[in-house]
Order: C-alpha cells, then sequence, then structure tokens
C-alpha cells in the first residue's frame, strides 16, 4: 500500500511498459509542463492533440522539449477534444487528460453517444485521492465535482468507483466510511439512512472488494481517539480509505478546506466510469496536482 504520492512515482517508474496518455486540447504550459515530468518520471508517454504553433509556445515558454512528446496538430479546440477522446476509443492511448479546454467541452465530448467513451447505462463520477500530513495514508474521496445530490443508486456506483481506485493504488481491502452528521440512523437524516443501507449492502456482499460503515461522522471515520471517546466499535472508524460523501456540497468544502486551509496536503482527481480513467484538474490547478492524477491515471488503467 503505498501512504504518498512519490511512492506511486516510484512504482510506475520500474513498470516495463509505460501507459499512453492523451491531452485533449494540450496547448497550455501547465498541461505541458505537468506531461513533460510524467515523460521525465516515467510515468506515462503522452500525445498532446492541439493547436501546433501554441503547443511549440508553451514549450518555448516552460523550457521543454517538445520531441518528449507525440504531437497531433489539430488548430480547432472543440475539434481536438473529439479528436483526442476518439484517439483513446481506437486503443491509440491507455487515458484521457483534460488540456486547456473547458470541463463542459471535454464532458461532452466523453458522454456523446456515438463516439464518447460512456459505456451504455454507465455513470460517470469523479474521484478525489488526497495525501494529507496529518493522516497516516492516503484519502479516495467522492463525489466532490460531478454528481451533485446521488441517490442511493448513484452512492453504490461511486462507492464502487472509490474501491476499484483505491485498489489500484494497492489497497487490497478498502476499507469505506460513508459520511453523515452523526453515526446515529434518523429519519430525520436521509444521508443517515441511505449510509446504514449502503453499509449492509456491503455486509452482504451487494458490494464487493471492501469492508464499510456507516453513517459514520467525519471525525469518528479518520480519527481513533474521537471513536474510543464516543464507543464506537468499528472495523473502518479512524482507519478509512476511502470517503462517501451525501452529496456534492459536503464533498467539495471539505476537499477545499483541506486544499485552501491544510499546509502540504496533495491532490489528485480523475474522472470514473467511462472506458478509461479521465485526468480532470481544473485549469487553474498546479502542476504538482496535475502530475499526481496523471500518476493515479496511470495506476488505474485496466
Amino acid at each position: 500500500m503505498f501512504t504518498g504520492f512519490s511512492e506511486i512515482f516510484a512504482y510506475l517508474k520500474t513498470r516495463e511498459t509505460r501507459k499512453r496518455m492523451v491531452v485533449a486540447w494540450g496547448v497550455d504550459g501547465h498541461s505541458i509542463a505537468a506531461a513533460a515530468k510524467a515523460v521525465a518520471l516515467g510515468l506515462a508517454d503522452v500525445t498532446l492533440v492541439g493547436d501546433d504553433e501554441k503547443i511549440a509556445q508553451a514549450c518555448h515558454e516552460e523550457g521543454v522539449d517538445q520531441s518528449v512528446f507525440s504531437i497531433v496538430d489539430n488548430p480547432d479546440e472543440l475539434s481536438s477534444v473529439s479528436q483526442a477522446v476518439q484517439m483513446v476509443r481506437n486503443g491509440e492511448g491507455d487515458f484521457l487528460m483534460k488540456g486547456l479546454c473547458s470541463t463542459d467541452k471535454f464532458l461532452r465530448a466523453i458522454l456523446n453517444k456515438e463516439n464518447g467513451l460512456l459505456p451504455p447505462k454507465g455513470t460517470l463520477t469523479h474521484c478525489t485521492t488526497l495525501q494529507i500530513p496529518g493522516y497516516h495514508k492516503l484519502l479516495f474521496v467522492g463525489d466532490v465535482a460531478v454528481i451533485p445530490a446521488p441517490d442511493i443508486k448513484q452512492k453504490q456506483t461511486i462507492m464502487e468507483f472509490l474501491v476499484k481506485t483505491a485498489r489500484a493504488v494497492g489497497v487490497q481491502t478498502p476499507k469505506v466510511a460513508v459520511i453523515a452528521a452523526t453515526e446515529q440512523v434518523l429519519m430525520s437524516q436521509p444521508a443517515s439512512v441511505e449510509a446504514a443501507m449502503l453499509s449492509k449492502m456491503v455486509e452482504r456482499g451487494q458490494i464487493s472488494g471492501c469492508v464499510a460503515d456507516g453513517p459514520l461522522a467525519l471525525d469518528v471515520a479518520i480519527d481513533k481517539e474521537s471513536a474510543q471517546i464516543k464507543g464506537l466499535v468499528s472495523p473502518v472508524a479512524g482507519d478509512a480509505d476511502c470517503l462517501l460523501f451525501p452529496n456534492i456540497e459536503s464533498g467539495n468544502v471539505f476537499y477545499k478546506t483541506n486544499s485552501k486551509l491544510v499546509s502540504g496536503v496533495k491532490q489528485a482527481g480523475i474522472l470514473v466510469g467511462a472506458k478509461v480513467p479521465c485526468v480532470l484538474s481544473s485549469r487553474a490547478d498546479s502542476i504538482e496536482t496535475k502530475l499526481n492524477s496523471i500518476a493515479i491515471a496511470a495506476m488505474s488503467v485496466k
């Protein structure tokens, strides 16, 4: 099991065959700098799809030798995004990354019914990976970015993909905390009821590959002392690998609280549920965050 991104980088470097990443509209300095570092660290081979002149200019500004990439010249943003998706669909890449294009255009190409990457009746969700200095291992968190108010079926899907991602990153049997405001099952708090249902589904094998408990408040999910003080006996409490939040507001606030107020936190974000992992970092995200996301995506490729 890996406790930090640097360990994942070291592992990926030892792989005999690198995974291939295709960057949709990869014309900006941040994406190119992150992609170049990914190549240098041995995380992936990279193809940039976008305007050749803009790529050349960005490489010059970042001090990157563009020969480390394969470049597919396409001067149109929307067309280049569609082309990148089609390349991955055709097996010319193992996973996808969003460059300077908007999230809307990126998702539209992935979700295209004829030429996209979403399987029939599939659900796209977002998995965040956090390395928090005050916690003893990586945390896999969902959904903070895509599904606003998941119903219980969607929560099951989010949980399954959190588990798959954690397992891909070396967690043999992930411990999932289904988060609510309290450990009690209260009819006045539907999130607590659904958390109990999901926990029972894991217990009965309807969701496999993990152990789970819920409802759990955040403090007892990640802090053993809080669980002991409250007298809570749980295989997950204080040692969670995955946090399943009840809605996008709670998950997003948790994510941004860590990213803005916790010194030294490291993070990654990928879309899961498509035929391949898709790196979905903000255009404003740091190079480090994009690099971390590339590493998690490379680990998640089947």
